[in-house]
């Protein structure tokens, strides 16, 4: 039998694990971005979703997005070792904050033909999904959204005939007229 409160219970929390998307505004010079993956790789912490990109060429800025899972200790943790991390400026847990808009890019390829073809061009349709190429034999679509919405749309492109998928991972930035991070 086994403890549970135990403090050598090796049990993983998933009960309390949670999605979190932190966004870090950091300097755009070499090894920072390794600096960040090596935090999460050091500490067996999973990265689930990882973008980054140059956001100010005056003042050498660059934004990185991160997704990961975690129980809520465990993300404050995370955070606050991000905040340490050299040449990060600024971080912040948008994870359920009303005011940051997320959203993802995801190239769909579906091989269909027949009756499947046309389920899978009304499926599109409805999840506002573009053909932005096209065969006899497939298509490929591009859709744009929260994951969640690309998760279901994958969902009902798989029975139709999904060959691949890429995904871009999440980007996030703040509603309004002020800068966010």
């Amino acid at each position: 039998m086994t403890n549970s409160a135990s403090a050598y219970d090796l049990t993983p929390e998933t009960a309390t694990d949670r999605l979190a998307t932190f966004t870090l505004l950091v300097d755009n010079e070499a090894g920072v971005l390794h600096r960040v993956v090596g935090l999460f790789s050091g500490r067996g912490y999973n990265i689930e979703s990882l973008t980054v990109a140059e956001t100010d060429r005056k003042s050498h800025t660059s934004r990185i997005t991160v997704v990961t899972r975690g129980a809520p200790h465990t993300l404050e943790q995370i955070e606050a070792q991000l905040a340490k991390v050299i040449s990060v400026r600024k971080v912040r847990d948008v994870s359920g904050d009303p005011s940051a808009v997320q959203r993802e890019l995801a190239l769909i390829k579906v091989k269909g033909s027949g009756q499947q073809r046309v389920e899978a061009l009304s499926v599109a349709d409805i999840f506002r999904a573009k053909v932005i190429d096209t065969t006899l034999e497939s298509f490929v679509f591009e859709l744009t959204g929260a994951p969640e919405k690309i998760d279901s749309f994958v969902e009902l492109m798989r029975p139709l005939g999904l060959v691949e998928l890429s995904r871009t991972g999440v980007l996030s930035i703040e509603r309004g007229p002020s800068a966010g991070i």
